[in-house]
């Protein structure tokens, strides 16, 4: 499971420990920044361990973090790092499942099996890392996990029919384990961004796509990861959220909620 740089981490130094998937980039790596400079421990897990690497070569020597390669679509290997984090660190307060695919196809042009995929990535991963997580948290008493959905999850898309009913299912998973978890002091949420300035997102959007945007987000831009990575901090740390479970955040610049939109202004 280890890239071919991995930091040494330990239980020196103390404060709280997170597991963000989908840290090699995009919301997941500005998730883990985020979380490193407010002082918590992180174990960044990704598929990439070029992308691993790359975050090692920033952080030498640092001992608040771990760096894993994983597939968290793997059972087995989902748990051992799970175990791995909380062994090494001594503790688990966080989850952060952002580890996901997309894809922007006519419903005619989904195969089963890119419909699968995208399942089996977004949501059992989802559910996988989750499920491991709040085992470690039980322990204490207390944690929270916040998944990312998208805007995609609370209203159709064109083109969105993977996609959109895979980010709809981590929505209603997200309640689902929030109120099996709540009498456990173990909290859920979610976000659901709009478009985001990720590298999967530039991949897929057209500049029809972005025009397109442009005219129906009241705000007119696309989210930075920076701007998502702050609200999960704040599902995260109890402190400011300790009574909030099983929301679904959208930060989304106002589009869920923007209606009918004209004409631009």
């Amino acid at each position: 499971m280890e890239p071919r740089s991995v930091l040494r981490a330990g239980r020196e130094g103390g404060g709280a420990v997170a597991i963000v998937t989908g840290a090699g980039s995009g919301i997941g790596r500005a998730t883990a920044e985020l979380l490193l400079a407010r002082g918590w421990r992180v174990a960044l897990v990704d598929r990439d361990a070029k992308a691993l690497d790359e975050i090692a070569s920033q952080h030498p020597g640092n001992t608040r973090i771990l760096l894993r390669t994983l597939d968290v679509t793997d059972e087995p290997a989902v748990g051992a790092l799970v175990n791995e984090v909380a062994e090494t660190f001594g503790r688990l307060d966080g989850a952060v499942n952002s580890a996901g695919i997309a894809a922007d196809k006519h419903v005619f042009d989904t195969s089963a099996e890119l419909f699968r995929r995208m399942l089996d990535v977004n949501v059992v991963g989802t559910f996988l890392v989750g499920r491991e997580a709040a085992r470690h948290m039980l322990k204490a008493g207390r944690g929270a996990i916040v998944n990312v959905a998208s805007i995609s999850g609370l209203r159709g898309s064109k083109g969105r029919s993977a996609y959109g009913a895979s980010k709809g299912a981590v929505i209603n998973l997200t309640q689902v384990m929030a109120n099996d978890l709540a009498p456990h002091g173990i909290r859920v949420n979610a976000v659901a961004p709009g478009p985001v300035e990720t590298p999967m997102v530039k991949n897929l959007h057209t500049a029809a796509d972005r025009a397109l945007y442009g005219r129906h987000i009241p705000m007119k831009r696309y989210a930075e990861p920076r701007e998502i990575a702050s609200v999960i901090h704040f599902l995260l740390d109890e402190s400011q959220s300790s009574y909030v479970t099983g929301e679904i955040v959208a930060v989304d610049g106002g589009y869920r909620g923007a209606g009918i939109i004209t004409a631009p202004t």
